[in-house]
């Protein structure tokens, strides 16, 4: 018996499958992957960065967006769902996309790494997310240490890592907001 061909998607067929699924999935090339569920700790630790960010942005023309809005990297198809992004001015809705419910242009995306995606996250996904025209920052929050990575592009097209650990701030220069690694990693499973 030979092995079953896999299912191949086109975008319009994964935003059905959105519509209607118990979990968010990524899209890439056709193919469909289920996004892993994250950890009571994971999701404290994106509710601080959050938090974090809207007390800063408030009253500004950017906004934070929770794991709730889809982003796609238009020049390589990539559909997924960043823990938190944030956007500048308009957003721009991707015209692929009917429902309306897929963002193109954030300025700073953040993921809180997880022992299962951490190595495409710091990998492949950061390259897709390189790709994006507008985006200028890329925040890799660790799982495992009190840690935060960010990933820039710099006013020359390249990309720069700075990071900051327990005790200090990681600036974001896009959106000139402070996350204290001490807050974003503070009391995660408290109440």
């Amino acid at each position: 018996m030979g092995v079953p061909a896999r299912q191949r998607f086109t975008f319009d067929e994964y935003l059905l499958l959105e519509e209607i699924a118990d979990v968010k999935h990524e899209f890439l090339e056709g193919e469909v992957w289920a996004m892993a569920g994250g950890s009571p700790e994971h999701a404290a630790i994106i509710g601080n960065v959050t938090t974090l960010l809207n007390v800063q942005l408030r009253g500004q023309r950017c906004r934070v967006h929770s794991t709730e809005l889809r982003v796609r990297v238009k020049a390589t198809g990539l559909g997924t769902y960043p823990d938190v992004t944030v956007i500048c001015g308009r957003l721009e809705r991707d015209p692929d996309d009917r429902t309306g419910h897929t963002a193109i242009n954030p300025r700073v995306v953040v993921e809180v790494l997880s022992p299962s995606t951490e190595a495409y996250d710091r990998g492949e996904k950061l390259t897709h997310y390189q790709l994006i025209p507008g985006l200028e920052e890329v925040v890799l929050v660790a799982h495992d240490r009190s840690e935060i990575e960010i990933v820039r592009r710099e006013a020359s097209g390249t990309w720069s890592r700075h990071v900051a650990a327990l005790g200090q701030t990681a600036r974001l220069t896009s959106i000139a907001c402070d996350l204290a690694v001490d807050e974003v990693y503070r009391d995660p499973l408290a109440g």
